[in-house]
């Protein structure tokens, strides 16, 4: 197996983990672009043991909370669940991201939570 072929092995196996449940928009995407994702992201990136993959995706999680990136939270916070990570986590991380990169950005993830993690 080649070099790329491995990391795009692990990459699809981390992603079919995380987002187990999850709407995939992979099929839409083009084979470069897939690449990059499974490849070098999810291949390489989130395979580095320095953090979990539960810290991962809280991390995740809180940039696109404060970048207000809504598509990609109904994603992610369907990961974090995956990975482990409690609600009461994420609904704490919304409200502190509220203070930093605003009430609305917090209001809309709440939404989205809501949608994909029922209270």
């Amino acid at each position: 197996m080649t070099d790329l072929a491995d990391r795009m092995q692990k990459g699809r196996a981390v992603a079919a983990k995380l987002f187990a449940g999850a709407t995939s928009r992979a099929a839409s995407m083009p084979a470069k672009f897939q690449e990059y994702t499974f490849g070098h992201l999810f291949g390489e990136v989130w395979q580095d043991e320095t953090l979990s993959l539960a810290e991962r995706e809280l991390v995740t999680c809180t940039t696109l909370v404060a970048l207000n990136r809504i598509a990609e939270q109904h994603l992610h916070f369907v990961g974090a669940r995956n990975a482990g990570v409690p609600r009461e986590k994420i609904e704490a991380m919304i409200a502190h991201v509220a203070h930093y990169a605003g009430w609305p950005c917090a209001a809309s993830a709440f939404g989205v939570l809501n949608e994909v993690w029922p209270a």
